[in-house]
């Protein structure tokens, strides 16, 4: 079960209780194949933001920097570890994400945690904090040593049938992905996108063909270990 921050708070848009709702009875095993070790792993979280701008409903992703160590210049939710001084899984999303966006976390208000997920490669057991953007900031990539660009991605473009499809990782990982023009979003945080959106009643019939392999050019040094969903 998630830990919900309360009753839906007044005034959030009725297209965002389904997911709300969905994150209140999800199992850990809805959501990946890879559940946390009794013992052991690195404590990270990410931030799971909903907006509405002018385009309609969407969510906060960042293309992470292209030479970075690990998960180079991968779509993903803003987070990262759970630093000492952060009080839980919350607060360190909403630091990653004020350090790594911009985003005025005044505006931003939790709405449940889901549970923790396991990232085998990395050894992190990562929580998502599921939030509503109640009030919309601007947002930019604050470093780029570490974000190249930041974006909000229109839900009708995830939920498009037309950019749907599976990709094959050389390990033999096959998971869900999402082509956004020259952006694909893909690992965990497709993975967690693809089944959420499912659970919220969302997900429109789409052709899962045979999986296609990953395009060379995210298969780095640097993230050819990323394999999890």
């Amino acid at each position: 079960m998630t830990d919900v921050a309360g009753a839906l708070p007044d005034g959030m848009p009725d297209w965002l209780r389904p997911v709300a709702l969905a994150a209140a009875s999800v199992r850990p095993e809805q959501l990946s194949g890879f559940l946390p070790p009794a013992e052991g792993g690195r404590a990270g979280a990410v931030l799971m933001l909903f907006g509405e701008g002018d385009a309609g409903p969407d969510v906060l992703l960042i293309e992470r920097a292209h030479d970075m160590r690990s998960h180079a210049g991968q779509m993903a939710f803003p987070g990262g570890a759970v630093d000492p001084d952060d009080a839980d899984a919350v607060s360190a999303a909403l630091r990653e994400a004020v350090e790594e966006t911009g985003v005025d976390p005044a505006g931003v208000e939790v709405l449940a945690t889901l549970p923790a997920l396991f990232l085998p490669p990395s050894g992190f057991v990562v929580t998502p904090v599921l939030a509503w953007w109640r009030r919309p900031s601007p947002v930019r990539a604050v470093d780029p040593l570490e974000v190249a660009s930041v974006h909000r991605v229109l839900l009708q473009h995830l939920l498009d049938p037309v950019n749907r499809l599976q990709v094959r990782h050389p390990s033999g990982y096959v998971g869900a992905a999402f082509r956004l023009g020259d952006l694909l979003v893909w690992g965990f945080t497709a993975g967690l996108l693809d089944r959420l959106l499912r659970l919220a009643g969302w997900e429109q019939p789409w052709d899962h063909a045979p999986p296609e392999d990953l395009p060379p050019e995210l298969l780095s040094s640097a993230s050819r270990t990323e394999v999890t969903g």
